[in-house]
């Protein structure tokens, strides 16, 4: 039963599925990408810098104190593991950061307890999987997983699980009915979202896998998928999610755009049973979304020298907020623009995975534009337009490491290209912070001689680009990080 563990921890990163989501018509993309025609700068500034303006889409209105409450209890999931193996297997966790009561007072924090919807109580993985973390041993709603392995092919305890659950209840079981759809989509998934190093997460790829199987309107199950979908994986990390109420796009591609409650709703695309499941959830994630907007950033818990974080200011003001924006006590703008992969120049592997035509993604624009998720009446708009957004930075201290693949252990690296190691490995202790170059330390490899260690060699992997700090002088670096620390 240990290997319960082991299989609710390896599927979490499927939260993040709400990575994908989607578009209903051509009319739909003119009216978020053209309302008067977006605003593209093309500015020689010792190079042109292409940028283009993301166009604000309005949100749904909710509960914050409800959405945090159907966040960490609600049945936003379908199926699990049943209640009582979870326990046997996992023992009771008196951690209970959540706080919460009931049978979910003993459930770690990344799972919930749920009625399944034959009524057995099953455990299953929330989001707070993907969407919390501990750094320095505080644990933060809202900070990206850091620390994820899925290096490993989950559907490889599949067989074991299932065969404990029919032993222990039957085959033909309530219990066996209520964990089906669960380890259906873990088999589905498991070959196909291997990452070469840990610390990086294959969301994306878990959406890809999941709508293969699943009807574009009526959202059902088929074992058989409707398109091969390829072994490759592109990498991604998680962004902190305090940082969504500036944005008007959602994901590093900025491809997700109008409704944000909508997107939400993918998370359940693992256990789902069908359409009338997922109306239900739609309906409770304006209220999430109403929480998640509430959150903050947490605070620099380390010594800020003010003074030369002033000066760090100047720099930043005069380098950083034509993409990043500003941060002044009184005032904050934040920009909200795609930034061209030839002015930003980092891995352009996930961007082109999206711009590249190809049957998987003619099925996979076809399914999220044309299908329930883009024709609903909250419809949302998938359009990948090719570049990455210029993230905010709020809180940025706590969210390494950096760029949209997790390719750079620090600040310091971000802002200096040379000093970017091509092979480095960190401890995944929460705790093992570098207050100097802020970041997690690490090590200098020469190779990657295992998961831990990641490889900038590999597709998708990249960490060159973002070179416009290379400019600076090192005290000037070093000003502009002591800035960082206080946004």
């Amino acid at each position: 039963m240990k290997t319960t563990s082991f299989y609710l921890k390896a599927i979490t990163a499927l939260v993040l599925i709400s990575y994908m989501i989607s578009c209903s018509s051509t009319d739909v993309r003119e009216k978020v990408l053209n309302p008067d025609e977006p605003d593209v700068i093309d500015e020689p500034a010792p190079t042109v810098r292409k940028i283009t303006k993301i166009s604000e889409s309005v949100q749904r209105p909710g509960d914050a104190i409800v959405g945090k409450e159907y966040l960490f209890n609600g049945d936003y999931m379908s199926s699990g593991v049943p209640y009582d193996a979870w326990i046997f297997g996992n023992g009771e966790n008196d951690d209970n950061v959540l706080e919460r009561t009931g049978d979910n007072a003993i459930i770690s924090y990344d799972n919930t307890a749920v009625n399944a919807v034959n009524g057995v109580r099953v455990v299953a993985p929330n989001c707070l999987n993907c969407h919390s973390a501990k750094i320095n041993n505080e644990y933060v709603i809202g900070l990206g997983q850091h620390d994820g392995d899925y290096t490993n092919n989950r559907a490889d305890n599949v067989p074991l699980l299932t065969a404990a659950i029919n032993s222990i209840y039957g085959s033909n079981s309530p219990e066996a009915e209520a964990y089906q759809q669960f380890g259906r989509s873990v088999t589905a998934i498991g070959p196909k979202t291997i990452t070469a190093s840990r610390g990086v997460n294959p969301a994306n790829k878990i959406a890809e896998v999941l709508i293969s199987h699943r009807d574009k309107n009526t959202l059902d199950w088929n074992d058989e998928p409707f398109v091969q979908v390829s072994d490759e994986v592109i990498p991604t990390d998680v962004p902190a999610w305090w940082l969504l109420k500036k944005k008007n796009a959602m994901f590093y591609t900025a491809m997700s755009r109008m409704d944000f409650c909508k997107s939400f709703v993918g998370a359940s695309l693992l256990t789902m049973g069908g359409l009338e499941k997922a109306k239900e959830v739609d309906k409770n994630m304006e209220d999430v979304l109403a929480y998640i907007y509430s959150l903050d950033a947490p605070d620099y818990p380390f010594e800020i020298n003010t003074g030369l974080a002033a000066q760090g200011k100047e720099i930043f003001d005069n380098t950083c907020v034509e993409c990043h924006g500003s941060y002044s006590a009184n005032e904050e703008t934040y920009p909200n623009v795609l930034v061209a992969l030839e002015t930003i120049g980092t891995d352009a592997s996930l961007s082109d995975k999206y711009t590249t035509s190809t049957t998987t993604n003619t099925y996979f624009l076809d399914w999220f534009n044309n299908g329930w998720f883009g024709t609903d009446e909250n419809a949302i708009a998938i359009i990948p337009e090719g570049g990455y957004i210029a993230p905010p930075l709020d809180g940025i201290w706590a969210t390494a490491p950096y760029f949209h693949n997790a390719s750079v252990p620090t600040i310091a690296a971000v802002l200096n290209s040379k000093e970017r190691p091509q092979f480095w490995k960190r401890t995944f202790d929460n705790s093992d912070y570098d207050t100097i170059n802020l970041g997690w330390n690490y090590t200098i490899e020469t190779n990657q001689s295992d998961t831990d260690t990641y490889n900038t060699t590999l597709k998708g992997y990249g960490n060159g680009g973002h070179t416009f700090g290379d400019a600076l002088t090192d005290t000037e670096r070093t000003a502009l990080l002591e800035y960082l620390k206080t946004l």
